[in-house]
């Protein structure tokens, strides 16, 4: 999922800087997990799996999903006694998806003794700034929500892909495949030829507009205009008045939910009654809450979790452990990521002790891991990116989400 590009070197001294002022969120499994558990022999200590995801602010819906299908599995994890000798625990920082406070996070937890891996993160933009300070270190990484393409295969991913950070995985697609995904459903399913483009301006959104128009274009849809809104705004009435001379049939928005909900309603109350699509980062109720309406469409990564068979035990699991919040769009997806983290582990230290020169295999055993997970079929390829490509639309109908399409682009 989901711009502000920051030298890694002042992202790493910001971070040493401000490392006093965070607060510790490491949490180990409670106590009386289950009789597995007691008899788990924890004699070597503890190692740690982090977390860096927004906690708080607009998007903590997402981002606590992320946090509570990480301690679920790490939970699971300490039942089956995973990691011969260990118990692990969970650390987790709130970014509020900021970039500079995600290099922060990632300072930190470069900083504490015994991480072994990091789950991380949800945007894009803030993977950006966290990844060279984890590569930095040879901390794994694996995110269940970035979609930009650029963070597995550098800036010229379509034309000359390297890998820029050989620690950096993730479990979801990329918006290389779920903008021309969306594009195929909106101009030949939804017969929309005359699209408006409007984005946030960030990582996540702009790159998502690039991939949806190359495709749109392709396929016969006119781009009538292209407009940026500011990723803090409430009010799009200039960016209104800048699409409604077009008419469009449709406006595909860059960005994410807290941005695309009242640019729907407003976009409505201008007279443009048309659907707006936008890619995972609008695919959450929060959308319809805050305007999103009857019509509206969105890709995410994956099949609807609900209707996996594959992630039937995750969704009993976390219902039974009992989260406040929901595992949203990302769960299932942090899930398979920490199962990956902690299999990897598992085999990385064997019968021995744990010691960070133990980091480059670890790395090495994530790129050959290959497992059944909640989303299917968990593995990596050699630019660390998911060999998983399903992807879905969803329209809201009746004031909810509804799947309408799953597949692989050009599949």
């Amino acid at each position: 999922m989901r711009n502000q590009t920051v030298k890694a070197a002042a992202l790493v001294a910001a971070g040493v800087l401000l490392l006093a002022a965070c607060g510790t969120n490491k949490e180990e499994a409670p106590a009386g997990g289950g009789e597995n558990q007691a008899a788990c022999d924890t004699s070597k200590g503890t190692l740690v799996v982090g977390v860096i995801a927004p906690l708080s602010g607009e998007l903590s819906a997402l981002g606590k999903g992320i946090e509570n299908s990480t301690r679920l599995a790490v939970d699971q994890a300490n039942e089956k006694c995973a990691v011969k000798g260990y118990k692990l625990a969970v650390q987790a920082e709130d970014d509020q998806k900021n970039p500079q406070l995600g290099a922060q996070a990632a300072t930190k937890l470069a900083s504490t003794p015994g991480v072994v891996g990091v789950v991380s993160t949800l945007n894009s933009s803030v993977s950006q700034s966290v990844q060279p300070i984890l590569d930095q270190a040879g901390i794994l990484q694996i995110s269940p929500a970035n979609t930009n393409d650029t963070l597995t295969k550098g800036e010229d991913f379509e034309t000359a892909p390297k890998r820029p950070y050989k620690t950096y995985f993730r479990t979801c697609t990329t918006d290389g495949l779920q903008g021309p995904y969306a594009a195929d459903y909106l101009v030949e399913k939804a017969g929309k030829k005359n699209i408006a483009i409007v984005t946030d301006g960030l990582t996540y959104g702009e790159g998502l507009a690039d991939t949806f128009t190359k495709q749109a274009q392709a396929k016969g849809a006119k781009i009538v205009t292209r407009q940026k809104v500011g990723e803090k705004d409430t009010d799009f009435s200039g960016a209104i008045s800048a699409v409604k001379p077009f008419n469009p049939d449709a406006v595909y928005f860059g960005g994410q939910y807290p941005q695309a909900g009242p640019l729907s309603k407003q976009l409505a109350g201008a007279g443009l009654n048309v659907p707006v699509m936008g890619g995972d980062g609008i695919f959450d109720d929060a959308f319809i809450e805050l305007g999103g309406k009857d019509g509206d469409l969105a890709t995410s990564v994956g099949a609807p979790t609900e209707e996996l068979d594959s992630a039937k035990a995750f969704v009993e699991a976390y219902e039974k452990a009992g989260y406040k919040e929901g595992f949203s769009a990302y769960g299932a997806f942090s899930y398979d990521a920490t199962n990956a983290i902690v299999t990897s582990l598992g085999k990385t230290i064997g019968d021995g002790e744990w010691a960070d020169s133990m980091r480059e295999d670890l790395v090495k055993n994530t790129g050959e891991y290959d497992a059944e997970g909640a989303t299917g079929k968990v593995s990596f390829d050699e630019f660390g990116d998911s060999t998983n490509k399903v992807l879905t639309v969803y329209q809201v109908s009746g004031g909810k989400w509804e799947a309408v399409q799953t597949g692989e682009f050009g599949g």
